[in-house]
């Protein structure tokens, strides 16, 4: 957790709030900026880190809350305007205007924030396991979820469930990780403690059906959209329907992967990451990929059964949206939250 090895370890106050970051790879370089998810801190990225690190400059966050940033315990240090603020702050005060957000989770649902409410800081967004947010809350409604964002309401209770059992519920979030995995230990270290929850949770008290508002502009920024193909929280119609809402979009699948393809399938994983940030042609342009993701939805409806409703609209939608341009679609799973946040 303090190794070097990936980069070096620093800090940054902004407004009182220190904030704590991994950073990697030429300054005189673009700056990534790596935003992890829920419960998670900068070592989700470990497999990233040094690969992006050879074109780019790398700065692995941990957000507010997390990891060895610092963790208000008050409700209102995580509200959106104020996390969204920090998040710009903090970017300009690496020395640069803009830069890649790659976020996962509950980063990737920051970054889809950031880009509607100050594009002007992201050239450019690739979202990893996390529809728009709007698309995002709808997929909670289920009783399961429902029930969890108000139990996560509570105050206390949260905190205490999560630490029982040597913190049982990391086992349950990161069970593509063998039991005696070190970064598993790792990762129970830094939620070990009531105080270690309180913060993370206090994103979901905040952000709980915090929509964009259907007026503002289609998102100009180019956004690409990387999902587990076996990732139960991330459905079908949750990236057709993420799609209204951006003027470019791509969409890459990583088979067999579930809800960490950074971590479950790396070198896939970063692969598209290279194909996606180094390949400026990956940017929509054009319509010469139409007929080819016309070939493939229309193969997909009939493994579908559930997405018949959409009929020739899906088609529509998402050729108008990504300019033809999606790759493959993900498997259509409902559930959001596993099976220790249930209980």
């Amino acid at each position: 957790m303090v190794d070097s090895s990936m980069g070096q370890h620093k800090h940054v106050k902004l407004k009182g709030t220190k904030l704590h970051y991994v950073e990697s790879g030429p300054k005189d370089q673009p700056l990534v900026l790596l935003l992890h998810g829920f419960p998670d801190f900068w070592l989700s990225w470990r497999y990233q880190i040094p690969i992006l690190s050879v074109n780019f400059h790398v700065v692995a966050l941990d957000l507010k809350g997390f990891g060895d940033s610092d963790k208000p315990a008050w409700r209102s240090s995580y509200k959106i305007d104020t996390i969204l603020n920090e998040l710009t702050q903090f970017v300009h005060s690496l020395g640069v205007k803009s830069c890649i957000v790659i976020g996962h989770d509950l980063g990737a649902l920051l970054g889809w924030y950031l880009v509607h409410k100050n594009p002007s800081v992201v050239s450019k967004f690739l979202a990893v396991s996390c529809p728009h947010p709007n698309v995002f809350w709808m997929t909670f409604n289920s009783t399961y979820n429902y029930q969890w964002l108000n139990y996560v309401q509570l105050p206390y209770l949260p905190e205490l469930d999560a630490v029982k059992e040597d913190v049982k519920i990391i086992n349950e979030y990161y069970k593509h990780l063998p039991a005696k995995d070190v970064h598993l230990h790792a990762y129970k270290y830094t939620f070990s403690r009531k105080e270690d929850w309180t913060a993370p949770i206090n994103y979901y008290r905040n952000l709980t059906l915090f929509k964009i508002s259907e007026h503002l502009d289609q998102i100009e920024v180019p956004v690409i959209l990387v999902t587990g193909g076996k990732d139960q929280f991330v459905s079908l119609e949750g990236v057709i329907k993420s799609t209204e809402f951006c003027e470019f979009f791509r969409l890459k699948v990583i088979e067999d992967c579930g809800h960490f393809p950074q971590q479950e399938n790396p070198e896939i994983f970063n692969v598209v990451l290279l194909k996606y940030l180094v390949d400026r042609s990956a940017v929509p342009k054009g319509n010469s990929a139409r007929s080819t993701s016309q070939r493939l939805i229309n193969g997909l409806f009939g493994a579908v059964s559930n997405t018949v409703k959409y009929g020739n609209s899906v088609l529509g939608i998402v050729q108008k949206k990504t300019n033809g341009v999606v790759n493959s679609i993900p498997f259509s799973l409902t559930n959001r939250i596993p099976d220790a946040a249930r209980n």
